[in-house]
């Protein structure tokens, strides 16, 4: 028997939630659907307790070798493109309203809306990887990468002391490390969405079955924040220098 969302209302969706035309939707280890969808929130939050820690520990050292190498890590921040790391912000936090609006129309039982805002948050995840890239891009061919691609003349120019380039090396590892990690976690973070997006287009989600999207969001609002704390820690470091 088929249950072709076009010949059932809404009504008749939530008549048959618990009956075994619809049950994959409910796992056998839970009594209903807000039990599993409370349990998939907190799976998830938990998951993000571990995210923190990973990037919590990038951070820390960061910190740490900022206050000991300050003058360095300011000149090195300096050299980074500050404008495309200003514009990914603008696009991540935009990408997050979509993500939460799309939550908020699975809630309401409207389909339609929550695919274009799950598609949009997976463009706009497109657009900060391309922005990304590009900026890869245009810091190999300045100098600021590790290895013998590495200009050291910018640097001695401003007034570094031979001795201190192994410093601007550690902010340079530091800072593709973090960023190609957050990087990682955005094409992640997109994939997801379009699989979230594809079963959307089936009609997988209603105001009772909303678990994976929410998910998703969690998860798409965690890496924004992490960028959010990027942006000020590499790329601000030394805007009073340029």
């Amino acid at each position: 028997m088929s249950c072709d969302s076009d010949l059932l209302t809404d009504q008749d969706w939530k008549h048959f939630e618990h009956t075994v035309l619809v049950r994959h939707r409910l796992e056998e280890q839970y009594g209903n659907l807000d039990h599993q969808n409370e349990t998939a929130s907190l799976g998830m939050w938990l998951f993000l307790a571990t995210e923190v820690m990973f990037f919590g520990t990038l951070f820390t050292a960061l910190f740490a070798y900022r206050h000991l190498y300050a003058e360095v890590f300011e000149l090195a921040s300096s050299r980074l493109n500050w404008q495309i790391g200003s514009i990914n912000t603008v696009v991540l936090l935009v990408s997050s309203l979509f993500m939460a609006l799309g939550v908020h129309f699975v809630r309401a039982n409207q389909n339609k809306p929550l695919l274009r805002c799950l598609l949009a948050t997976a463009l706009l995840g497109c657009c900060f990887l391309g922005l990304k890239s590009y900026e890869y891009y245009d810091d190999y061919h300045r100098g600021l990468v590790l290895g013998r691609h590495f200009h050291e003349a910018p640097f001695l120019a401003a007034g570094l002391a031979p001795s201190q380039l192994p410093q601007v090396k550690l902010f340079l590892l530091l800072y593709w490390v973090m960023t190609a990690a957050h990087a990682l976690h955005m094409v992640i973070g997109v994939a997801a969405v379009l699989v979230i997006a594809a079963l959307a287009r089936n009609r997988h989600f209603d105001a009772d079955y909303y678990g994976p999207v929410e998910v998703v969001g969690l998860y798409w609002h965690f890496v924004d924040v992490v960028w959010i704390f990027l942006l000020p820690s590499l790329y601000l470091l030394g805007t009073h220098l340029r």
